[in-house]
């Protein structure tokens, strides 16, 4: 029984991190799109 409450520690882990990776990656794409709505800057 340890072994499965260890692989499930190691399991979430991975997802917080990979959660926690997709969130600043998210944000990242936010704020580099943000000023790009303007239509009178497009050439």
């Amino acid at each position: 029984m340890d072994f499965f409450n260890e692989a499930i520690k190691v399991l979430q882990t991975l997802v917080v991190a990979l959660g926690a990776g997709l969130g600043i990656w998210g944000v990242i794409n936010l704020l580099e799109g943000y000023g790009n709505d303007n239509r009178a800057t497009r050439s």
